[in-house]
């Protein structure tokens, strides 16, 4: 049993699922999850849209909801009797899930891909995690030892993002298509994939390219839309009082390849620009209440995967008050006025997704045979020998 609960957990577990199938073509699935695991035929019993929830205040809200959902999930998994669940990313949801699930189905085992970020916020749900599965499979050699001590076997099996293959990526044709001229600058938007970050960034960054257009009447614009909220950005798009190219996930990869400069709402995205060679800026903002509650938890020093493992801030980085747009039109414009600049920041960027373990192997693979290992109960908590199979 697969379960994700957002975009990026959805693609996690279709690559999850191809890459166990390859091992045990006998192998069946069952779970909660979007289109991509549903192209794997993993029907979800519910739309994982109405779980896309960040912030206290937001989760507040949606707590019933939740609920509801943490019971229909129980529930499948209790009619369907699985061998292993693999609950993926979406912490309040999958924790949720995972406590649940050790009293109605006690025998079963639960593993966990992708661990909670507690190098950047709230270590104790380190602990947490180990109370409540048995296994993580874990994105980066960074994360293994803060699991590790509390008791919690755990696999590194690297990122899928550091793995995008960006050949197909045609930034020539990206720009014919849309008459965009081959030297004309280029700034691509990426507002989000949630709902709440859409709502929140998309007035700042449309405020931000107001500025940027009235000192460089000529600078192109493109927005990447997220499948899961594509009718509302668009929507968003269109009332901008100036051109903004569309640009699908299927144009996304060709898009960040073409593009001069990124601005970008804090995610998985800034590594896949990353690997683009594009440079970038990042912004984010919470609701002001949920951001009142959750800071007094953050303890990291960077928000980007790649500014963490670096230990400096490639990329810069605007969060909530600094996510103004003066000082987002500032560091973009400051980006697409200084070709040495965005030189020496692609390539420091590229220089840090290596310390992230860009030449391991393929992560669906590692998470396809360790969960195996974990049903066959021969699993172990060596996340070092996960990283040497991985070189």
């Amino acid at each position: 049993m697969l379960v994700a609960a957002e975009a990026s957990g959805d693609a996690l577990g279709a690559g999850l699922a191809q890459a166990l199938r390859v091992r045990r073509p006998d192998i069946d699935f069952v779970g909660v999850g979007g289109p991509k695991m549903a192209s794997e035929g993993i029907e979800s019993p519910f739309d994982i849209a109405e779980l896309s929830i960040l912030g206290w205040l937001e989760g507040l809200r949606a707590y019933g909801r939740v609920k509801a959902r943490v019971a229909d999930t129980v529930a499948l998994a209790v009619r369907e009797r699985p061998d292993a669940v693999v609950l993926i990313d979406s912490w309040g949801f999958t924790i949720r899930v995972a406590r649940a699930l050790r009293g109605a189905l006690p025998g079963v085992p639960l593993i966990k891909y992708v661990g909670p970020q507690v190098w950047a916020s709230r270590p104790g749900r380190a602990k947490t995690l180990a109370g409540a599965v048995d296994h993580l499979l874990a994105l980066y050699a960074f994360d293994a030892p803060w699991f590790e001590r509390e008791g919690l076997p755990t696999t590194v099996v690297g990122s899928q993002a550091l793995h995008v293959d960006m050949g197909g990526g045609d930034p020539t044709g990206f720009r014919a298509a849309r008459d965009i001229a081959p030297d004309a600058r280029l700034l691509l938007v990426l507002p989000g994939s949630r709902p709440s970050e859409v709502r929140l960034m998309t007035p700042v960054y449309e405020a931000a390219i107001k500025r940027l257009k009235a000192a460089d009447a000529k600078l192109e614009v493109a927005v990447v839309v997220a499948g899961t909220v594509a009718e509302d950005v668009t929507a968003r798009i269109a009332a901008w009082p100036f051109r903004a190219h569309v640009v699908t996930e299927a144009d996304k990869y060709a898009a960040m390849k073409a593009a001069t400069v990124a601005l970008a709402t804090s995610g998985t995205v800034s590594t896949e620009l990353a690997l683009a060679g594009a440079p970038m800026v990042i912004g984010y903002r919470f609701a002001p209440l949920s951001y009142a509650i959750m800071k007094p938890f953050f303890t990291g020093r960077y928000a980007t995967l790649f500014n963490h493992a670096a230990d400096e801030e490639i990329a810069r980085e605007l969060i909530q008050t600094d996510a103004t747009p003066e000082k987002v039109a500032a560091e973009v414009g400051r980006l697409l006025s200084n070709p040495d600049a965005r030189t020496a920041q692609s390539r420091r960027q590229t220089e840090a997704l290596d310390y992230m373990g860009r030449s391991g192997a393929d992560p669906s693979t590692l998470a396809a045979e360790a969960v195996l290992n974990v049903i066959a109960g021969t699993s172990g908590s060596n996340s070092l020998s996960a990283i040497g199979s991985a070189g």
